[in-house]
């Protein structure tokens, strides 16, 4: 596994921050993708261990949105919504990432425990590299402030890249 991050600078020349995260799948990528895009199969590994996912919507096409929600082992529930800005089949999908209600508006991320400098939206680009018969996702978050918020979502989408290979292995064997 393979993770780090970044900083680039924006047009205005304030520092913006970077969240990257990378994890090499040993799966072909039409099996990868189909596991980031398929909302069923999203359900069964989207959100940190011990999470659920009990909404999972997607419009899934440029323009289309998405609202899923992820319950905590102690019931509480974190949505989130986005766009679609930019779907290329099997390789990239771009999208805005928001907080949400459980009715798709966006809210305030300090609704959810974040630190005030959190921004309302990020953006989200995700490839799948295919690598002889396996998968590089790269997943890049834009607008990611550093710190604490930064260091528990890395946490999470590694546990939830943990969750889709056990997902992906339990396919497999089914399918044996």
């Amino acid at each position: 596994m393979d993770t780090s991050s970044g900083k680039t600078g924006s047009a205005t020349g304030a520092e913006r921050e970077e969240l990257v995260i990378s994890r090499v799948i040993d799966a072909p990528r039409e099996e990868v993708w189909k596991e980031w895009t398929d909302p069923e199969r999203v359900k069964n590994w989207w959100g940190p261990k011990g999470f659920t996912a009990p909404v999972i919507r997607m419009d899934f096409r440029e323009g289309g949105s998405y609202l899923f929600c992820m319950r905590s082992p102690e019931g509480e529930d974190y949505w989130s919504t986005g766009t679609y800005l930019e779907i290329v089949p099997p390789e990239r999908v771009v999208s805005t990432d928001s907080f949400a209600d459980e009715n798709g508006n966006v809210v305030p991320p300090t609704d959810y425990g974040m630190s005030p400098d959190f921004p309302r939206e990020l953006r989200a680009t995700v490839t799948f590299v295919e690598q002889e018969n396996r998968t590089r996702i790269n997943l890049r978050y834009t607008g990611f402030p550093a710190g604490e918020d930064r260091d528990s979502t890395r946490m999470g989408w590694d546990e939830s890249l943990d969750k889709l290979v056990l997902d992906l292995e339990r396919r497999k064997e089914r399918a044996v």
